[in-house]
């Protein structure tokens, strides 16, 4: 509907005003209006039918705003179901698995090669069962399966399912890792010493309390959904079976592991070797007993301390730079000839061999590490602010690692200082050798076009002479900072520069 303004209407006014007198002299009734009355009646009339379309518009104006209330209280309520629906299957299902079947009705089945399958069963819980009260024993089980639960999500392993009395849960799912044995069997030993505790507060008030089974074992599983309406993450294959196998042919209260398992965490814990037992369908195979973490990686109450975080951080370390690699892989953008996979492995790499030739001491590796895997993945983001943006990647991407915030800070500090000319520390000076060792390589002609083809895509537009100058000065006033920098160098800054006139980008 079209607004009618006031102004409209004076205009109006002033066009009947014009008209001549409506009566004519042959008026039989001798009824003449006068100039003044006509003018009050067309100002009145006018008056009105404004007022009634203001009315009218304020009218469609108010139900507009109620259904646009209407809409966007519809537009909400829609949004917090999808948020409830989408945490509820988050809780039933991995967050990958169910946002696959969010986008796509059904999810694949994935093989990992290398996970960790733990199960718990409570000894004699038949008998249990049959002695006491159900609501009571559902209420006990529902306090052991809470705190399991919060116990595994801290070292990011998977619960699969419980089956009655029977807890199970597997590391290495859906994300890959390298650490899935460590963590695996540091929960079972969390877990081992919460029931502890209970059955010894039990035991004092002279109340009769149950033990723990515990078993795990290493090796290749198929996990995936099962169902179509009542959705189920669950995994299968002979991993499953013998983990079981070795909670079944375990004791309560203690924590068996079989040989494949103990091979990877035999540098952390404490293992008691059981021999070669009978399994069912299985023949014999080598079984241990968890009995703690090593003294040398453990506090005074049993917990691993310092050495032991950095020995796991260290393996984390590889996981690290396969996710970062697989990053590059997957969202760098074709125009990136120089910022790209190669290049960044290529700093990690040499960033490992420079700290390992100068002696870098165990706490300042992981930053130092860290920092070059993570060095130049901001020119995936932000091509112009590289800097800013590679530090907003790394701490996004080591959530869930478990690494001490006092390495992420280093880290982040050694990227900025990297790209800002700073080299302060040995650290700094290692990063600084790393980024620019393609320098002294007979490569570098060959990068240095890739650069420059780089650039000038990206709207840093250089002409061919100007960049051989830059390139010619940044290799004047160029050198390695360390000790083995100068001695990997393979070919000298007068080669590089003779080299580098002669090229034609």
């Amino acid at each position: 509907m079209k607004k009618l303004s006031l102004s409209m209407y004076l205009m109006t006014v002033t066009a009947l005003l014009s008209v001549p007198s409506l009566a004519g002299e042959g008026d039989p009734a001798g009824l003449t209006l006068s100039l003044p009355v006509i003018t009050a009646i067309v100002v009145i009339l006018l008056i009105a039918q404004y007022i009634f379309y203001r009315l009218l518009e304020r009218k469609f104006r108010r139900r507009q705003e109620e259904l646009e209330h209407i809409i966007t209280k519809k537009n909400d309520d829609l949004i917090k179901i999808n948020e409830k629906t989408e945490a509820l299957l988050a809780n039933v299902l991995p967050k990958d698995t169910a946002d696959e079947i969010m986008a796509k009705g059904k999810a694949t089945k994935v093989k990992y090669n290398f996970v960790t399958v733990l199960f718990s069963d409570i000894q004699g819980f038949t008998q249990i069962a049959e002695e006491m009260n159900p609501e009571v024993l559902i209420d006990e089980l529902d306090k052991f399966f809470f705190h399991f639960d919060s116990v595994v999500e801290k070292y990011r392993i998977e619960k699969i399912k419980t089956i009655g009395d029977a807890y199970m849960c597997a590391g290495g799912i859906p994300e890959k890792n390298r650490t899935n044995p460590v963590e695996v069997t540091l929960a079972a030993l969390e877990m081992q010493d919460y029931m502890h505790k209970l059955k010894e507060e039990s035991l004092v008030r002279g109340i009769k309390y149950w033990d723990i089974r515990i078993g795990i074992h290493t090796g290749t599983v198929i996990a995936g959904v099962v169902g179509h309406k009542k959705l189920s993450y669950d995994i299968w294959g002979d991993t499953v079976n013998i983990a079981s196998r070795m909670e079944s042919s375990g004791e309560g209260g203690r924590i068996n592991i079989s040989g494949a398992t103990y091979e990877f965490v035999r540098d952390f814990f404490e293992c008691e070797y059981r021999g070669r037992m009978p399994v069912k369908y299985k023949g014999e195979l080598d079984m241990y007993f968890v009995k703690g973490i090593l003294p040398e990686l453990r506090d005074e109450n049993g917990l691993p301390n310092e050495m032991f975080r950095f020995k796991v951080q260290m393996m984390k370390l590889q996981d690290v730079e396969e996710k970062v690699s697989r990053l590059f892989l997957e969202e760098a953008h074709p125009n990136l000839y120089f910022h790209n996979a190669q290049y960044a492995m290529g700093v990690a790499a040499q960033t490992e061999l420079l700290a390992i030739a100068e002696g870098v001491m165990p706490e300042q590796y992981v930053p130092l590490k860290l920092a070059s895997v993570f060095l130049i993945t901001g020119f995936l983001r932000e091509y112009e602010n590289p800097s800013g943006a590679s530090c907003r990647m790394m701490e996004e991407m080591l959530q869930g690692f478990g690494f001490d915030d006092i390495f992420i800070n280093q880290a982040r500090e050694l990227i900025i200082n990297s790209f800002d000319d700073r080299y302060e520390t040995h650290s700094d000076r290692i990063m600084h050798d790393a980024r620019y060792d393609y320098l002294g390589r007979v490569d570098f002609i060959k990068l240095s076009g890739k650069l420059f083809r780089e650039r000038n895509e990206h709207g840093i537009n250089i002409g061919a002479d100007q960049w051989t100058e830059m390139q010619e000065k940044f290799l004047s006033g160029h050198d390695f900072l360390t000790d083995t920098g100068k001695l990997l160098r393979s070919v000298s800054i007068e080669e590089q520069t003779a080299r580098l006139r002669g090229k034609a980008y």
